[in-house]
């Protein structure tokens, strides 16, 4: 992200991130804050495993995590087609769930495979608080992937961000309320700096 911003000499960023994205815009803005105007986070988690030691709940135990990912290195498209309903979790409105599946299963599986590994055993928590530009973190009221008290974690660790519950289901706003996204992401952009 920083190399693209230094080739662009791009300065006034302001970046949305979804998901483990979002974590990328953290890990950027802390490093270079000059180049960010704002930072919107969309269904953030800078952790998925849950530490009893610390009290954080990411919604995941180390034992779901090693269990999702064993099934993803078995079997990709079986948990291809598992889990992207799930992640979706719109089981009203399928064809989301299928957009997702396809989206997956056009995936190279090794690809996803180290991707997925990095991703849910990362652990960002401490970079949260080096965040100094304007930050919005957008949450979905029911999320399993990013549970709300992620959302309201995310909030606390970075100084002075807004915190947005949309009236979404699923981890994939964008996807499921586009509209509610787009008018929250808009008037964030927007504001006034």
């Amino acid at each position: 992200m920083l190399d693209i911003c230094t080739e662009l000499e791009l300065t006034d960023v302001v970046f949305v991130g979804h998901s483990v994205s979002a974590m990328v815009g953290v890990l950027a803005a802390a490093r270079q804050p000059q180049r960010f105007a704002k930072l919107i986070m969309v269904a953030p988690s800078p952790c998925y495993i849950d530490d009893p030691a610390t009290g954080y709940a990411g919604g995941f135990t180390a034992a779901d995590i090693d269990e999702l990912l064993e099934s993803l290195d078995s079997n990709y498209l079986g948990w291809s087609g598992a889990m992207a309903p799930m992640i979706m979790g719109n089981p009203e409105r399928p064809e989301l769930g299928e957009e997702l599946t396809n989206s997956f299963c056009a995936t190279d599986p090794a690809m996803a495979s180290v991707f997925a590994h990095t991703t849910f055993r990362s652990d960002s928590r401490a970079d949260l608080a080096s965040v100094t530009v304007p930050t919005l973190v957008l949450e979905c009221s029911q999320d399993v992937i990013a549970p709300r008290e992620v959302g309201a974690y995310v909030h606390a660790a970075i100084p002075g961000s807004r915190l947005v519950t949309l009236d979404a289901t699923g981890h994939c706003p964008q996807l499921s309320a586009p509209e509610a996204t787009g008018q929250a992401i808009m008037e964030f952009a927007g504001a006034a700096r």
